[in-house]
Order: C-alpha cells, then structure tokens, then sequence
C-alpha cells in the first residue's frame, strides 16, 4: 500500500492489475482540499505510467462519503486568485482522470455532491452502495459545476433529465440514479468494494490493448459525428487486429486456456 496524506493506493489481493485509490478525509467527509488534488495527480501521473495496471477503482474511506465536493473551510477566506489556483489543480486531476488509459470504476459509498460527483462522473463505470446519495447543488449557492458537470452529465443520462438536475441542484439516492442510468449498479453498503472489484477484475482478465482501444473509440467517438467516429473505432480495430495480443487470444481460445496478454 501507498499512503500520501489524503489519499492511499494498494494493490488487489486476488487479481494483478486492479488497484484502488481511496480518498482518505473521513473526518471531512472525504471533502476535496487543495492536498488532495495535488496528490491525486502524483498518484495518477504514477499510475499511467504502471506497466501492470488494467483497471483503476477509486473509492473512499468511511461510510457517510464518497466525496461531499470543494473543502469549503479551506475555501473560507481565499482571494480570487488563490481560488483560481487551487481550481486549476481540481481542473487538472479531473482531466487526468477522465483521460486515465484504463478503464476506471467509481465505488459510491456515500454522498456523492459537487465535485464529489464530478470525480465520479470522470470515470467509466459508477456503483454506489444502496444509502448513496447524489447531487450537484451548485446552483443553490450562486455558481454551477466547474470541473465538468454540465457537460459530463448530459452525456450520462438523457439532456432533460440532466438539465432538471442541475437547475434544481437537488439530491437523488441511489436507485433512483440507477433508474436514470447514472450508475450501473445498486449494492448493499457491506458488499460494495466486493461488487466494485468483481466487475474490476473481470474486466481486468482481458486485453490491456484492447481495453484501452475501446475506452479511447467511445470517449474520442462521442465528440464527434458517426462518420468520424466510425473512422477512430476502425483506427482501434486495426491497433488490435494487428498486436500480439489478438494473436495470443486466438491462440488460448483454440488450446482452451487463459490467455497470456503482453499488452502489445
């Protein structure tokens, strides 16, 4: 295990490949301070860079929240300078985030508010535990979402149901978020790191290369129109129809075994 002053990463028990990153401000209800989003970006930029790694969840510790938005007793007192800069360094963890090569799993254990459901929204797949609660209230304190909630939550669920969200700035639970198709999954508070890292490590068993093309083609393909985006998938396709990897797999599905990847 990792340990920064806000933050730990470690390793799964059971699957090479997965690991977890849990925010560490219980006493704050995982509140985002200006620490944090330092330390997230060295853990990030470390990570990327990991040979090993096939899927990122990230969690937080404690069971009230996952993340309840900007460290707003930090906050009391900053000039406008001072908050632009501590914004930049939430602007470019969320970026490095969104832009993880590997898929990224969110494990909601909590309130989710503000940019705490922001950090989740950055990520490729959400499973909240059944007491979750999420909202963006932004708009009930005089601003609006600044690190991608107005655009990352309208390509999540539908334009007018995103819209009521953040016009309201109200909170749903969590199998009203799963109606809506926000997150992907409901699960009792004491199952849910278990739930995460079974989905984790099934996706973890398969091609890194290939994991990587898919979440690249859907990310890169969705700004654009069917015709381009149809292009980056065949760009991906071809990425994996010619790597060691894909010859690996045939190989392991003919002689009825585990394939072997090399991420190549």
């Amino acid at each position: 295990m990792t340990n920064w002053e806000t933050i730990t990463l470690h390793k799964d028990d059971e699957m090479k490949g997965v690991y977890v990153l849990t925010l560490n401000r219980p006493e704050s209800l995982n509140a985002l301070n200006t620490q944090m989003g330092v330390e997230l970006i060295n853990c990030l930029n470390q990570l990327k860079g990991n040979k090993d790694i096939r899927v990122l969840v990230l969690t937080a510790s404690g069971e009230k929240g996952f993340c309840v938005g900007a460290d707003l007793k930090e906050r009391n007192g900053m000039t406008n300078d001072q908050w632009k800069h501590q914004h930049d360094i939430f602007e470019n963890a969320y970026k490095m985030l969104r832009e993880f090569p590997y898929p990224v799993i969110a494990a909601i254990n909590g309130y989710a508010l503000g940019g705490g459901m922001e950090l989740t929204l950055s990520c490729d797949l959400r499973i909240a535990s059944d007491h979750a609660k999420m909202g963006l209230p932004e708009v009930t304190i005089g601003i609006i979402p600044g690190v991608g909630g107005t655009q990352l939550l309208p390509r999540t669920i539908p334009v007018g149901l995103a819209k009521e969200f953040l016009l309201r700035g109200n909170h749903i639970n969590s199998q009203r978020a799963k109606e809506l198709g926000l997150v992907n999954e409901v699960t009792p508070s004491q199952e849910l790191l278990n739930k995460t890292l079974e989905v984790a490590r099934d996706i973890g068993k398969n091609s890194p290369l290939a994991l990587k093309s898919i979440k690249q083609a859907i990310n890169n393909g969705l700004q654009t129109d069917i015709n381009t985006a149809l292009t980056i998938e065949l760009d991906q396709y071809y990425k994996c129809a010619n790597s060691e990897d894909r010859l690996e797999g045939i190989m392991a599905f003919n002689e009825k075994r585990q394939p072997v990847w090399q991420g190549k």
